[in-house]
């Protein structure tokens, strides 16, 4: 029996690692399943935590106010420590592009646990965009010993890099496989009676390098577009962050048919992916999400990680300038053809099965 052990911190890292979570622990007599969260997001993480009813046998707690990227990975380094050298797991799986899981994977190399990197592959090239996550995950892919690739063309960044093929694997996404469990027909909530009869814009924003006039250019243009077509109504999970929070109120505030509210769980994220129109986003994992359920997306960024969703027609790259984002948010609404093109475009993310995949990857592994 293999004793896996999975570390993770941050919201986005627990949609795509809970369905792993499940899938070992559905194998007992193959894994020893050991979860361990960081708390690089607190509220955030235990709200996802919840809704795949999964617990932690640790949980590091690192979140304190106003913490920074030193305090991340200074923390997670030092208190995962302890847990390694107790636990003693043949294989440690992160994932992505955090800082929580580059200071793992860190941990493990210091400790010569060898690490199995979910999500691996993605690039933009540019080390500072994203940032930090452009640095965290190739950091992340030096160190480890198994690569699970979401993409084909993720395979071909590692192999470009040098890493070894028989190392590689191309399983999917694990994110779309929460998409399996989280997107109910039955799913109700008051937020989505409010857009009822209305084609709901879904927007998340949230990304460091876009703070200050780049996120007030963001804001702006879809205000303007929204003036323009009556029929739309927004929603706007906010992020916790400040800086975030007083743009948005900035720019939005006084609009009727934009509402701007707490962050969603993950289960209530997905199915309010589902009822919308399109999006508008910085992030990343919605780039995989929505185009498994059809929806357009605007990548509020200059280069993604994902170029698989742009060459398939499912996200168009749209920058941070105002005048840009008015452009191509209002053709979206306005040209029928442009809108079903993006919408039934082939989804590059995976079937579903990422996480049964990589099990299995383990299991044949020594």
């Amino acid at each position: 029996m293999k004793k896996v052990m999975l570390v993770f911190g941050t919201r986005p890292e627990a949609i795509k690692m809970c369905p792993l979570v499940k899938e070992l622990k559905s194998r007992p007599g193959e894994f020893e399943t050991v979860v361990t969260v960081t708390g690089q997001h607190r509220e955030m993480l235990d709200q996802v935590l919840r809704a795949f009813d999964v617990t932690p046998d640790y949980d590091l707690a690192i979140m304190k106010p106003g913490q920074t990227l030193f305090d991340v990975t200074c923390d997670v380094l030092l208190k995962l420590k302890g847990v390694l050298e107790d636990e003693k797991p043949d294989v440690v799986l992160v994932h992505g592009d955090t800082t929580t899981s580059f200071a793992a994977a860190l941990a493990c190399f210091y400790l010569r646990i060898p690490v199995g990197h979910v999500e691996a592959g993605l690039r933009t090239h540019d080390i500072y965009s994203p940032w930090p996550e452009e640095f965290n995950r190739q950091a992340v892919d030096i160190v480890s010993e198994y690569y699970f690739a979401p993409t084909e063309a993720s395979k071909q960044n590692l192999l470009g890099e040098g890493k070894p093929a028989e190392k590689i694997w191309v399983t999917g996404n694990t994110g779309i496989d929460a998409l399996r469990t989280t997107v109910r027909e039955s799913f109700s909530s008051p937020e989505l009676d409010w857009t009822h009869g209305s084609r709901l814009i879904l927007i998340t924003a949230h990304r460091r390098e876009n703070l200050g006039e780049p996120m007030h250019q963001m804001f702006r243009a879809i205000r303007r577009v929204m003036e323009e077509h009556p029929d739309t109504k927004a929603i706007y999970p906010i992020h916790m962050n400040p800086l975030v929070r007083k743009a948005a109120h900035e720019e939005l505030d006084g609009f009727d048919r934009l509402r701007i509210i707490d962050p969603l769980e993950v289960l209530d994220f997905h199915n309010f992916l589902a009822a919308s129109y399109l999006v508008l986003t910085d992030s990343g994992g919605i780039q995989e999400e929505a185009p498994s359920l059809g929806k357009p997306v605007l990548v509020m960024r200059d280069v993604t990680e994902r170029p698989e969703g742009v060459a398939a027609g499912t996200l168009k790259l749209v920058g941070t300038e105002e005048d840009v984002i008015y452009r191509e948010f209002s053709r979206l609404l306005s040209d029928d053809e442009e809108y079903a093109a993006m919408s039934y475009a082939s989804n590059p993310y995976g079937d579903g099965h990422a996480s049964e995949r990589i099990a299995d990857v383990l299991v044949g592994c020594r």
